[in-house]
């Protein structure tokens, strides 16, 4: 193991100051103002003379653009404004960032130039001071484009045929990655084989769903060339660079503002054209702009996620010892390798993240994307870990069926001790530490294992089919430098906060990390909170403004709690130090005599000489004699300190059993309990952690039985409402049942890992296993997803006709 962690930086210190709040189940202080209505998000901002902008959204998956006629909006240039990508050729295409040298690069303009690659694509702008007239006008400008329309690429296997369209002419192929590689002896470990099994499993297309759908507002004041841009965004700063890059304008004079986010898990950490064409559009006529997307838009143009064809043969001794495995992830990456991560999101974070919990020592990775006439695919919740877990677990379970092993003991066979880590797995991984065993032990304990195969047997015989899946799991967090290389996509990070207490002993965080409904500013406060011995409500969290935050690459993969975490603790710590140099000079004693608790800093042994933080504090500000310390030091009055921490990789983990009953008539799954285990490291919050298990539980749900975003064989996309493409709702929702273990991180500062999509990557596998098992009398297997009535219907033989 020496040499696993060799390549890990280590900080010299890497412990959290634990106290009253952190671990305590502290109700969220950002809650009062969604819940009284007053939060305010991009909808909410209203400037004055602004325009509404409605985009013209091509209705064909392939088309060539003819031409498009301007003239036919009345009051053109005066009363309404119309641009299209001829007006915007110079503005640079948005391009991935990812530097693997055979990945093929496909630029999109940000209004299509020339060609359209799926329907919803944007090709023209409407901006009039009414939405609705916007709306009408665009629809008008929409009849107005002539195009030729071309061959449609509606899947991954029409990608590849011979004479199918080629979406982008100047790569001459469909197909934008394939590559293989192989770890350990692959070979031997198939040759030494008693038995092997194999699966081509399908995970479905589906996506986010925020509640918030995307948004943007810009207004361009050309008195000083500010351009200030509000955004329903995860990354505020890292947009706010490619706008001025993409725009060419200074960097200090492009402000953008996430307000309230009103959910992203992913969909809104990339740059959608649309939030580089509103700046420009604003620029273009110095007026506010804004454009408030609707559902339908929604599902036609943003961003999908997960759909992915992985085919898998598995190596195996009789006993149930995994031998190797070989794989191969192919990815549907829509009409462009999209711009911020390309069309590897998928599969290459599958084929890096699937040894998951198990001694997989001999494993073959074929990793490959091509493009569709679809809507992009990039970020959501459980990127590419969540098909590897999914597939990965389906076939442990039809490997124990094969073999008769029951499946928890044969996942325990093969799964990590927690004395072997920490450990590198076969892609190169390092797992830092967890609890693999224990949590599947714990949920089986929880959920009364061997009482409910008595009681399936029993109802059985009595014509009721219940089920038990068993999906266990690793999930990557703490995306930094080190996290992102291991994924196979290096990425420099840059995370900061703020720590600053005011003359009144107040505290301010402004952190890099951008809040979107997980609780940061409770959580973010606790750790300053413990750190300076204050009061919770005394402290206060900023994050979302380029303005008054530091610089960092804002939310997404299970970082912030790591990160941001961090940062404020290494900045509180800082604070904390100058506090107690001004009240060792205040009390005539040793800082390391002092201690602070409950906002008191006191003398170690005489509680009765002490002082106020806000005496302290005010003192630093106030007092000039207290400015000069020992000879050639001085005192600087500011209790201030920004810090930056760019983590080595954690990896949480955890267990997700799903109880089912499957009506055979009707083909309906009800879910009837969930038990999960987690394992986060240290926990700040339990009840945030509890919330975030949830909210992605919810999440897997929708993607094992109801969620998938379906294209007809012309391309033409066929879930455009909530009446086609399904999402849970509250009756949909089974009791959910959350049991922690700790085991801290031995690599990052206080031991915190992020635990934010575990419930997303695990349950879709928990939901199919047992369906699987309720269904065992009829030899099912499950190779696709999602698990709707039909489905199922079709796989025990009562209807026969193609899946959709």
């Amino acid at each position: 193991m020496a040499k696993a962690l060799s390549k890990v930086r280590l900080p010299e210190d890497r412990s959290i100051r634990k106290g009253r709040w952190i671990g305590a189940r502290v109700q969220r202080v950002e809650d009062p103002r969604f819940l009284t209505g007053s939060a305010k998000y991009v909808a909410d901002i209203v400037l004055p003379r602004t325009l509404h902008a409605v985009f013209v959204r091509s209705p064909h998956p392939h088309a060539l653009i003819k031409s498009i006629d301007k003239s036919v909006l009345p009051g053109l240039g005066q009363t309404v404004f119309a641009f299209t990508g001829e007006d915007m050729r110079n503005v640079p295409p948005l391009i991935d960032v990812v530097t693997l040298p055979t990945l093929l690069k496909t630029p999109q303009h940000v209004l299509a130039l020339d060609r359209v690659r799926f329907a919803g694509e944007a090709v023209a702008i409407v901006a009039h001071a009414d939405r609705y007239v916007a709306e009408d006008l665009a629809e008008q400008l929409g009849e107005a484009i002539e195009y030729e329309v071309l061959a449609a690429v509606p899947n991954i296997e029409a990608a590849g045929r011979a004479g199918a369209a080629i979406l982008h002419p100047a790569i001459g192929k469909n197909e934008v990655y394939r590559e293989t590689e192989v770890h350990g002896d692959v070979a031997g470990a198939f040759k030494a084989a008693d038995q092997t099994f194999s699966t081509r499993f399908y995970h479905n297309r589906y996506e986010a769903a925020p509640m918030e759908c995307r948004g943007v507002l810009a207004n361009y004041e050309r008195h000083d060339s500010q351009l200030t841009v509000w955004s329903s965004t995860q990354m505020p700063h890292f947009l706010g660079s490619i706008i001025a890059g993409k725009l060419g304008h200074p960097a200090q004079r492009v402000r953008v503002i996430a307000p309230e986010v009103g959910g992203g898990f992913g969909q809104k950490m990339c740059t959608s054209p649309e939030e580089i064409v509103i700046p420009w559009v604003a620029t273009q006529l110095g007026r506010p702009v804004k454009w408030i997307e609707d559902r339908r838009e929604h599902l036609l143009a943003a961003t999908h996620a997960k759909e992915e064809f992985i085919n898998l043969d598995v190596a195996v001794k009789n006993d149930g010892t995994i031998l190797g495995v070989r794989g191969e992830f192919i990815g549907d990456g829509g009409g462009y390798s999209f711009n911020t991560e390309s069309a590897l999101i998928e599969p290459a974070l599958a084929a890096k993240s699937f040894c998951g919990p198990y001694r997989i020592a001999n494993f073959e990775e074929t990793v490959a994307a091509s493009l569709t006439n679809k809507s992009p695919t990039a970020a959501y919740r459980g990127v590419g870990w969540t098909a590897a877990n999914t597939a990965r677990e389906i076939i442990v379970d039809e490997i124990a069926r094969g073999l008769q092993i029951d499946p928890a003991e044969l996942r325990l066979k093969n799964m990590l001790d927690s004395d072997e880590l920490p450990y590198r797995s076969a892609t190169g991984q390092v797992y830092d530490s967890g609890s693999y065993k224990a949590s599947l032990e714990k949920a089986l304990e929880a959920v009364g294992y061997k009482q409910f195969r008595a009681e399936q047997q029993r109802l059985r015989n009595e014509g009721r089919y219940i089920g038990l899946g068993i999906s266990s799991y690793v999930e990557q967090t703490a995306w930094g430098s080190d996290s992102s290389a291991q994924a196979g996509t290096p990425l420099p990070s840059h995370d900061n906060s703020t720590v600053t207490m005011d003359p009144g002993g107040k505290v301010t965080i402004s952190t890099s990390v951008s809040g979107h409904g997980q609780g940061h500013e409770t959580a973010l406060a606790q750790v300053a909170a413990d750190g300076l011995g204050i009061h919770i409500s005394d402290v206060k969290v900023l994050h979302g403004d380029t303005l008054t935050s530091p610089y960092g690459l804002g939310t997404y993969a299970s970082r912030s709690a790591v990160i941001g975490g961090a940062t404020v603790a290494r900045a509180a710590a800082d604070v904390r130090k100058q506090v107690l140099r001004v009240a060792g000079r205040m009390l005539e004693a040793s800082p390391e005599d002092l201690v602070i608790e409950d906002g008191k800093i006191s003398v170690v042994g005489a509680p009765s000489v002490s002082k106020t933080m806000q005496e302290v504090a005010f003192a630093s500000y106030w007092d000039g004699s207290l400015r000069d310390d020992e000879p050639g030091e001085s005192h600087e009055p500011l209790l201030s300190s920004t810090r930056f921490y760019d983590p080595p990789a954690s990896y949480a983990n955890g267990c997700i059993v799903a109880l089912t009953e499957v009506d055979v008539d009707t083909g309906f799954v009800k879910l009837t309990r969930m038990i999960v285990v987690e394992d986060c490291g240290t926990v700040i919050n339990p009840m945030i952690v509890e919330g975030q298990v949830h909210g992605a539980i919810a999440q897997g749900i929708g993607g094992a039985l109801l969620e998938h975003l379906i294209y007809s064989e012309e391309g033409q996309p066929l879930t455009t409402t909530y009446m086609d493409y399904l999402v849970p709702t509250a009756p949909t929702m089974p009791p959910i049942e959350v049991h922690h273990i700790e085991t801290p991180s031995p690599f990052t500062i206080g031991g915190i890992k992020g635990m934010g999509e575990g419930g997303q990557i695990a349950t879709p596998a928990a939901v199919a296993n047992a369906v699987a098992d309720a269904l065992a009398p009829f030899g099912v297997r499950i190779t696709r997803l999602p698990l709707t009535p039909d489905t199922v219907l079709r796989m025990i033989g009562k209807i026969d006709r193609p899946n959709a």
